[in-house]
């Protein structure tokens, strides 16, 4: 019967059914097969996978992410990326990493910074002559960030399939993002010293200082927030109308290129951490955040375009729901058939540590993001892991980081990398030439997974130290 149900699974992607469908087909068959099983079990189970209240974070960080996108709010940070690192050797490839950091706090999906900024960033790099090739390479690896710097949507699907605080997952998520921002922009350095790329824009330490205020301003502002919200005696005036207009005068009177942009992050870790409001409601504050910005602050966005965003919001929650629901289904088809045990049992008679194993999941989920996307190899994969980490004492907050980072280096990797394909579309090249332009990136990308990997305080420090036991 296990045969069967894995077998029919395999089968029905191998003909290029969708992932989703193919789950339902293998779980159906079994169910079909088994005879005892009610065929209302169906229905109830997938029913009962997104009946969780964690889950409206999905629609809502969507939404929010679609709407920073279409706010135009992509070239003010192109620009506060410029002013801060495009002095440097290889300017527009240290502005391709921190424009990626910034949009990271607003998207949440790699695709969206690959579509998004990345157009813009790429026709900025052919501009100033640098090579396709460099420009697309640079582009892929940065896009992986947006999963990784909170929000993120892969986390939120991790969080409600594991029940690990998403809260603590979006914490987690800060320092392995800004590890891997250095290393990429050390791998600009060294392509830029040995191809003897030049700046992109004289040093001016009129537009360093203002940049670097607007981080001080950032920073000052995260700081105050944290303070405010945690206060339980202030009053709603107090925790929210004289910040925000603080913030606005700020912005207004420094003339800040990405100054609010760069709040969104920040409002939501803050109020996650302060016990303000809970992942879900903070999606809602993202949401309400991107509203305020392209309506009444930037007047980026007009009600046709909010319909457009609205309709494109619906259409790939549906897509992410129904697969979550499949991976509902068949996760517990899994545990029915006891697989799940079978292959915990496979694994630790193979190894009994923590650190081999790590090894070998590391390997077999790269594999897997060669061949699965990201939301369904999440949902099919939780529960195989999940009892194996609790065997050898891995904190799931930070498996659940090794497991994004390796699906989010999957995107990058032939035949499924989505990215790969967004970015021969916006680069207008071939796929060949797409694959070979990424591979020098997995350098720092493999080298921040092996450090998160084995010292585990990289991801860990922050959500112990915001979210105390």
């Amino acid at each position: 019967m296990n045969s069967l149900f894995f077998g029919s699974f395999l089968a029905a992607m191998a003909t290029g059914i969708p992932i989703a469908i193919a789950m339902c087909i293998g779980s159906l068959i079994y169910i079909w097969i088994n005879g005892s099983i009610p065929p209302l079990t169906v229905i109830h189970r997938m029913v009962g996978g997104i009946d969780s209240f964690p889950l409206l974070a999905v629609p809502f960080f969507i939404y929010a992410g679609n709407l920073m996108n279409s706010a135009g709010i992509t070239n003010r940070i192109f620009g506060f990326a410029l002013a801060l690192v495009g002095w440097l050797k290889g300017g527009l490839g240290h502005v391709n990493v921190v424009g990626s950091v910034v949009f990271a706090g607003m998207s949440g999906t790699a695709i969206a910074d690959a579509g998004g900024l990345g157009t813009i960033e790429i026709k900025a790099m052919q501009d100033h002559g640098y090579p396709t090739e460099f420009a697309v390479g640079i582009t892929a690896a940065s896009s992986t960030l947006g999963p990784i710097i909170p929000p993120s949507l892969p986390l939120v699907i991790y969080g409600v399939q594991a029940n690990v605080s998403i809260g603590q997952l979006f914490a987690a998520g800060f320092v392995p993002g800004v590890l891997m921002a250095i290393f990429m922009m050390l791998m600009v350095s060294y392509f830029a010293h040995v191809r003897k790329y030049g700046s992109d824009t004289p040093f001016s330490w009129k537009r360093m200082g203002h940049a670097m205020i607007e981080l001080l301003a950032v920073a000052i502002a995260a700081a105050s927030l944290y303070v405010l919200w945690g206060d339980r005696e202030l009053g709603g005036f107090l925790k929210f109308g004289v910040p925000l207009m603080v913030v606005l005068v700020v912005d207004r009177l420094m003339k800040f290129e990405a100054f609010m942009a760069l709040m969104t992050p920040v409002i939501l870790i803050g109020g996650m951490a302060s016990g303000l409001f809970t992942p879900t409601e903070a999606a809602v504050a993202a949401v309400a955040w991107a509203l305020f910005l392209g309506f009444v602050w930037y007047r980026t966005l007009n009600w046709k375009m909010l319909v457009k965003i609205s309709m494109d919001t619906i259409e790939t929650t549906a897509i992410v729901l129904f697969i979550v629901a499949a991976a509902s289904l068949f996760g517990w088809v899994l545990t029915t058939t006891q697989l799940t045990e079978e292959i915990a049992g496979l694994v630790l008679g193979l190894t009994t540590s923590p650190w081999v194993f790590l090894l070998l999941a590391n390997g077999f989920l790269l594999f897997v993001g060669c061949f699965m996307e990201t939301i369904a190899a999440i949902t099919i994969l939780v529960p195989v892991f999940m009892p194996i980490i609790a065997k050898l004492g891995i904190d799931p907050v930070h498996f659940g980081l090794i497991l994004v980072l390796n699906l989010m280096i999957g995107l990058l990797t032939p035949p499924v990398g989505m990215v790969l394909y967004v970015l021969q579309k916006v680069a207008r090249i071939s796929f060949e030439r797409t694959v070979a332009a990424v591979m020098p990136w997995f350098i720092p990308l493999l080298g921040t997974l092996a450090l998160i990997t084995y010292v585990p305080q990289t991801v860990l420090w922050l959500p112990r130290l915001l979210f105390p036991q």
